[in-house]
């Protein structure tokens, strides 16, 4: 049995504007120990996707409006928010993309850090401290028992990542959630916080979702890929299949669009269009006013993502019917 089953997911932010659904029918699995990356663009509901499931979402004006998320065997989006305390922050952890705004300027770096111990396993406050200076110094900070006493403007940015870290795992979760967890750091610091988690995940056996945009880090760094585009996943499989055979024209643009892959000198390519505003109706493929492939089908007819390949799924229907070879 998978470590988390999501199906159906469904989440909408009920405005003065309209409805947004930023989460249209999302179904997956996550196996125990294995790197899941979801990819997208900004908006595509990466990040609502697992807030939806932390139960992070603010009601109002979001509401969960259908799906089950079952996680070891207990639905996360039925429980009450006590049961879901449990769950939260002690079997499932998150590290959020901002690692300043998540972090309380006004307590140090012991306070924050010792609060799942103490909620969560009852711990005395002094082996609190203790574990939490081991926490530090596992995820490369110097001089952790000094430096457990400062607050977050005192360290870079790169080490209040490295401390969200430390935050996420001190309680050894099952599963963590990493939200772009490397999107504002450099490319060597980034390096180090994937190397870092990697190991940390070796040797705990945890499961990662790895929610970015960043087609590189996922290429090198996740075993599965989810490719969401307008709140729906349009394209699933191993990371080698994705990269190596996309079978959705969304997938084939985004991979176009990086510039490491374009010739010297040659002008970037970009996506024509803009993404759809999902408060207003959508065409059966949501990426079809923007698919250089479209045909008048894709914007009446039914798209649902079916398995094209073993273990490679695609909602293109034309990829499907094998008219399209990207």
């Amino acid at each position: 049995m998978p470590l988390l089953e999501v199906q159906n997911l469904r989440t909408a932010f009920h405005t003065r504007n309209g409805v947004v659904r930023a989460v249209d029918g999302v179904s997956f699995n996550v196996e125990k120990g294995e790197t899941l990356g979801i990819v997208g663009e900004s908006g595509s509901g990466k990040s609502v996707t697992c807030y939806s499931l932390m139960g992070l979402i603010p009601k109002p004006p979001g509401r969960i409006e259908s799906g089950t998320a079952r996680f070891d065997g207990a639905d996360l989006l039925a429980m009450s928010e006590g049961e879901l305390n449990q769950i939260r922050g002690k079997r499932i952890a998150m590290i959020f993309q901002d690692p300043m705004t998540s972090l309380n300027p006004y307590l140090r770096i012991e306070e924050q850090l010792i609060e799942p111990l103490l909620i969560h396993e009852n711990m005395p406050r002094a082996e609190a401290v203790k574990r939490a200076i081991r926490a530090l110094e596992e995820v490369g900070v110097p001089d952790a028992a000094r430096r457990i006493r400062s607050y977050p403007h005192e360290f870079s940015g790169g080490m209040r990542q490295r401390v969200m870290i430390a935050m996420a795992l001190i309680t050894q979760p099952d599963l963590l959630i990493a939200d772009e967890p490397t999107t504002a750091l450099d490319v060597t610091v980034q390096a180090q916080i994937l190397d870092l988690i990697a190991r940390l995940q070796r040797e705990r056996g945890m499961a990662v979702i790895w929610i970015s945009h960043d087609l590189g880090v996922v290429a090198g760094f996740c075993r599965r890929v989810l490719v969401m585009y307008a709140g729906r996943v349009v394209e699933s499989g191993r990371v080698e299949d994705i990269f190596a055979r996309p079978l959705h024209p969304y997938n084939r643009a985004l991979q176009r669009s990086i510039p490491a892959l374009q010739g010297k000198g040659a002008e970037l390519y970009t996506i024509p269009g803009l993404p759809p505003d999902v408060s207003k109706p959508l065409p059966a493929c949501a990426f079809a006013d923007r698919c250089e492939f479209a045909q008048p089908e894709c914007r009446t007819g039914e798209v649902v993502l079916k398995e094209v390949e073993p273990g490679h799924a695609s909602a293109c229907v034309r990829v499907q019917r094998g008219e399209l070879a990207l």
